[in-house]
């Protein structure tokens, strides 16, 4: 579950369920994003065990597979070796989309974004072609388990260069004015970690600490990659991405439209980059287009950006709650997407060049503060909503550490001696 990207609070509860149905009394585990430490006890004795994983990333089917066959076990009784064959069932099963369908996947989803951030047919298409470049380019690294930060920036700055190259040779045949350089930020949106992001959140509120900042780092560290392969190949090429200029000027109902179609594009293409199942994405599709058309309105009207996306979030954990109980699909796997739309990812990136470049740093730190407040609001969006829902997140359970036979003051005289 921990590389499937799950958070701490739902690999603790796992490993915790599993514990209880092959006869293990207790168990105590500390959970960070890189390792698992767990000290089991059972039939008078005990045992601790330190596992680290370095193979990082998001599958959402892994994580529903799990939890359903978590939920589905017996309260006792259950056979080691049984439960050993179940899991490694779940864990060797095939990602359920190839390369060539999650690159197409990339490009969809980064071509709603752009619309999303004022970008016309131009920009769309061309983000299409260079997202997808940057998708088939990661899969095929990750697959030799290269870096990841540095596939980040060999993506970025891939999918950059796909970007530019395309707009070139557009302008260069008389097709297109010079007027589309900004939309080579959005040809990166795929690199925007979501998943973890709003995960580490999650573990920070739910005082998942080492989970919560060690995933935050990692993070952190994947948008930093990105951001420098963008300031990178602009400062080569020489590619001004600071000026923006709308693609489009719609009527109120034709751009609730736009909107709602791009948003749905968008956290469907993200769903399968996630790889969440085909119905799994539809409905968080539908979730994100709901909720970012109803922000994205709101704001529009005058409604605090932050406030708006603190509320969109709320809303879509709890339409997430409510389509789980429907179907057999996490809240994760249905609200993460949806959500993920709302991740200002081109601001940020662009403040992050313009601060490298020295272009108005005071404006680019206001920028990211704000963008850091948004991205925060979303997890407490999404945090509330599951303490609203789920008692064991209103509620902290706290644990109890059993006592190895009985100690009178002979047995430790005798153990400190």
């Amino acid at each position: 579950m921990l590389t499937a990207g799950a958070s701490a609070y739902r690999v603790q509860d796992g490993m915790q369920r599993l514990a209880r149905a092959v006869g293990i009394e207790k168990l105590h585990v500390q959970v960070n994003y890189t390792s698992i430490s767990a000290t089991a006890w059972a039939n008078g004795t005990f045992r601790s065990e330190v596992v680290e994983q370095r193979n990082h990333g998001v599958n959402a089917d892994k994580i529903d597979r799990f939890n359903a066959y978590i939920q589905g076990l017996p309260p006792s009784g259950l056979m080691v070796e049984d439960a050993e064959e179940d899991i490694e069932k779940i864990h060797t099963r095939k990602l359920l989309y190839s390369n060539v369908v999650s690159a197409l996947a990339s490009g969809a989803a980064c071509a709603g974004f752009t619309f999303l951030n004022l970008g016309g047919i131009v920009e769309c298409l061309s983000v299409f072609f260079a997202a997808m470049i940057g998708q088939y380019s990661r899969k095929k690294l990750l697959a030799k388990h290269y870096n990841h930060f540095f596939v980040w920036m060999v993506c970025g700055f891939v999918a950059s260069g796909v970007y530019t190259g395309i707009v070139v040779l557009l302008h260069a045949a008389g097709l297109i004015d010079a007027s589309h350089q900004a939309g080579m930020v959005c040809a990166v949106l795929f690199l925007v970690p979501g998943f973890p992001l709003v995960t580490s959140i999650l573990d920070l509120i739910r005082q998942d600490f080492s989970a919560g900042i060690s995933r935050g780092a990692y993070v952190v560290m994947l948008l930093i990659s990105t951001a420098t392969a963008v300031w990178a190949f602009s400062e080569i090429a020489d590619w001004g991405i600071m000026d923006v200029h709308a693609g489009y000027s719609l009527s109120f109902v034709g751009l609730m439209i736009g909107r709602a179609l791009a948003t749905f594009v968008a956290a469907y293409g993200f769903a399968m980059l996630f790889n969440a199942p085909p119905l799994a994405c539809l409905l968080a599709a539908f979730n994100g287009a709901f909720i970012n058309v109803a922000r994205l309105t709101v704001k529009d009207f005058g409604m605090n950006p932050i406030a708006a996306v603190g509320l969109a979030a709320l809303v879509a954990g709890l339409i997430a709650h409510v389509l789980s109980r429907k179907s057999h699909y996490s809240r994760v796997t249905l609200s993460v997407p949806a959500v993920v739309v709302m991740i200002p990812g081109v601001p940020l990136y662009r403040a992050m060049s313009a601060m490298t470049n020295g272009q108005d740093i005071s404006n680019a730190l206001d920028s990211i503060l704000t963008l850091l407040f948004i991205i925060t609001s979303i997890g407490f969006g999404l945090a509330t909503a599951r303490i609203l829902t789920d008692r064991n997140w209103r509620v902290e359970k706290l644990p109890t550490v059993p006592t190895i036979g009985h100690l009178d003051s002979a047995n430790i005289n005798n153990f400190l001696a």
